[in-house]
């Protein structure tokens, strides 16, 4: 039971692999930095106190009252890795029909006023339960989705705020930031961001334990399987480390103008981990300086396609469009279901090929076929493929690529662990929103937008 990484097409023509064997050593000073640094993140699997701290709190508020719902409020990091664990792990529809005993499960990631406001008018609340999600608590989405959630909750109670306080737990550091303060101060439950965790490097912490506790997911298999990677990674050495081959190709090929890295999941249930890995990717190695201070601008850009789906609407682009892209075709060896298609009601061409087989069968099919089709247009694309769809596979995938990411970083030259172009975002927002103590650069930014003349087509 492992992940099976093929690098083969990604390693193409000889030319690559002979840059692949020149890069070795500064690939190897990568690993040893990661090594040195040895990052809180990579030991969460042996931290058992924080699987603990989870099942405890779901069995104190599963035991207070019937939870038919879940409901999750973050952004970022503090949201892709749950809802990639959902739609992997619960039953595809469980928003409709959970599985059996478990919570519908909601994961709200974004300020939209029309998706908000909708929720909380149509999701009672009153057999509901709220995942508040932020490390500082200064995360002005997060603070936003909260007070529109407490408003609800509260009169759901009727009024009752130890009744309402009761029906949230807070996932936020354990010592400082505006949430721990809060909590503190008015006594609502907490589950804790360890420290030296960044948000997208926290889905094996509570950040999404609690999630899959609360929706009755395998936890302990997450954990399993990623301190499984973690374990075989360290001990292999580096040209069998195949989180350190893989960001050594991506990052040769980055270099040499790929700069481009899709992620293209030949399962619907994998759809959401690709958009986990775009977070992962972007925010770790999209960066302005290097260590050295020096402007650099560099890191990938890293995109998203589902299979078949995009097969109809992306790889005429990748296909024959620009050699600018790096595909890793994510594949499940055996799917859940085995669905035969039908026998054809009256003889066309058009069901000819479907007589006698599965929906398996042409799902494999058609990833081959992208396979054959991009390898063929000699653009580099490598496979990795999950043995099964569960909880043990699915923390692999997550430790692989995370430890995938800090090498890359590290052989860019940048660190990995940062986010500044976020945070000037959010001091924009702050700003804008009358924050005291941004007043000067809500002036920047408003004599700006003032500069700008619009082309106004109707009204």
């Amino acid at each position: 039971m492992a992940l099976k990484l093929d690098l083969t097409g990604l390693l193409g023509d000889s030319a690559m692999r002979e840059a692949m064997t020149a890069a070795m050593p500064r690939a190897i000073a990568a690993r040893d930095m990661h090594h040195a640094q040895a990052p809180r993140w990579r030991r969460l699997p042996q931290e058992r106190q924080f699987l603990e701290s989870c099942q405890q709190r779901a069995a104190a508020v599963k035991a207070a009252g019937p939870v038919e719902v879940f409901v999750v409020l973050g952004i970022g990091g503090s949201a892709l890795g749950n809802t990639a664990m959902i739609h992997a792990l619960a039953p595809v529809f469980q928003e409709w029909k959970p599985a059996a005993g478990q919570p519908r499960v909601f994961i709200l990631d974004n300020v939209d006023p029309d998706w908000l406001g909708a929720f909380f008018e149509d999701v009672p609340m009153d057999k509901a339960h709220i995942n508040v999600i932020s490390k500082s608590g200064g995360t002005i989405e997060t603070s936003s989705q909260f007070l529109l959630a407490w408003q609800h909750m509260l009169a759901a109670c009727n009024g009752d705020e130890t009744a309402a306080r009761a029906r949230f737990t807070l996932t936020t550091d354990d010592a400082n930031g505006h949430f721990r303060k809060i909590a503190d101060d008015l006594g609502f439950s907490t589950l804790s961001v360890p420290d030296g965790v960044g948000g997208r490097f926290s889905v094996l912490s509570p950040v999404g334990l609690f999630t899959a506790v609360m929706a009755g997911l395998d936890a302990e298999g997450l954990l399993a399987g990623a301190e499984r990677v973690d374990q075989k990674l360290a001990a292999a050495q580096p040209e069998q480390d195949a989180a350190l081959m893989y960001a050594l190709a991506h990052v040769l090929h980055m270099e040499a103008g790929r700069n481009v890295h899709v992620q293209f999941a030949y399962s619907h249930r994998l759809r959401s981990m690709a958009d986990w890995f775009k977070q992962l990717w972007a925010e770790s190695l999209g960066k302005r300086h290097n260590l050295k201070g020096e402007e650099v601008h560099v890191g990938p850009t890293p995109s998203k396609a589902v299979g078949p789906t995009d097969q109809h609407s992306q790889s005429q682009l990748y296909v024959e469009g620009p050699d600018d892209k790096v595909y890793t075709i994510l594949k499940l060896d055996r799917f859940e279901k085995e669905v035969e298609v039908p026998a054809p009601f009256t003889s066309s061409a058009a069901f000819a090929p479907l007589l006698g087989r599965s929906l398996n069968e042409l799902m494999e099919q058609e990833r081959r076929g992208t396979e054959v089709a991009l390898l063929e247009a000699g653009r580099p694309v490598c496979v990795l493929e999950l043995c099964k769809l569960d909880a043990f596979h699915v923390g692999q995938y997550f430790m692989m690529m995370e430890i995938a990411t800090a090498y890359a970083g590290h052989m860019m030259g940048i660190d990995p662990f940062d986010q500044p172009g976020v945070e000037a975002g959010k001091i924009a927002a702050l700003a804008l929103m009358g924050c005291e103590g941004y007043e000067q650069r809500a002036a920047e930014i408003e004599a700006r937008f003032a500069e700008r003349t619009p082309l106004v087509l109707s009204c």
